[in-house]
């Protein structure tokens, strides 16, 4: 198969199935790994998907600006943002990592929430500015551009000083093995540190990043508290992660 042949199939694939693993794509093609991650990296280069760890997902849409955030199955994230509302009540201390499912989240907290909440993402602070009865403390530090969220030892040394009651925590991906991944080294130090100030560990995750894996682990399965997905908590896919003692949503 010619090489303009391969990134269609590609193309085409990542369009149906918003991501695509390497091993798999090297069988459907019959060619090898390392054939699949020269097109693959060409076609990052190209801009026409996000070369991640193992694979490729689409590659997300710009926004013109940090106030017109482009929101992926924002369907999913608000279902998973109406399920994460029970957990949340009055005089509570939180604190939310960034992400567009913790975005999505914060516009549907009700408005007479009395709450602190700490953030290291830009735009979930601009969104909860909005909110007349929540206090917002945003935690300043290098700022990591393309997700809009500050990272470093600033972030990381706030958050250890930090008692909270809770944390809701968006995912790059996550796995029974593995537990939850990030792609950049840096945030996931962030996590660790969010998660280490908090009694209670909610991770939010939309069911495509299920079964997934980057290169930086935050924590294990059982280091979670609860999983909110998309998805109905008996749904086949989440049974390993309910026998790993995890509390689903």
């Amino acid at each position: 198969m010619l090489k303009a042949e391969r990134q269609k199939f590609i193309m085409t694939k990542i369009a149906l199935e918003q991501k695509v693993n390497t091993i798999t794509l090297a069988l459907d093609l019959s060619v090898s790994e390392d054939t699949v991650r020269r097109d693959l990296n060409e076609l990052n280069k190209k801009g026409l998907l996000e070369k991640v760890y193992g694979g490729a997902i689409p590659i997300a849409e710009k926004p013109t600006s940090v106030f017109d955030l482009v929101v992926v199955n924002g369907g999913k994230k608000d279902i998973i943002g109406h399920k994460a509302l029970s957990l949340i009540a009055d005089g509570q201390v939180i604190i939310m990592s960034g992400g567009t499912t913790n975005l999505a989240f914060t516009k549907l907290l009700p408005s007479d929430l009395k709450a602190t909440i700490y953030t290291y993402s830009l735009p979930i602070a601009m969104q909860l500015a909005q909110h007349p009865s929540v206090e917002v403390i945003f935690i300043g530090g290098k700022l990591q551009k393309n997700a809009m969220v500050t990272i470093g030892m600033d972030v990381v040394q706030v958050l250890s000083k930090l008692k909270a009651d809770i944390c809701f925590m968006g995912s790059s991906s996550i796995n029974v093995r593995l537990g939850l991944t990030e792609m950049g080294y840096e945030v996931s130090l962030v996590k660790k540190a969010m998660m280490e100030a908090s009694d209670n560990v909610v991770c939010m995750v939309t069911s495509e990043k299920l079964d997934t894996k980057m290169p930086y682990v935050v924590c294990e399965l059982n280091q979670l508290n609860i999983i909110i997905t998309d998805l109905n908590p008996d749904a086949p896919i989440l049974e390993e992660y309910a026998k790993a003692g995890v509390q689903l949503m």
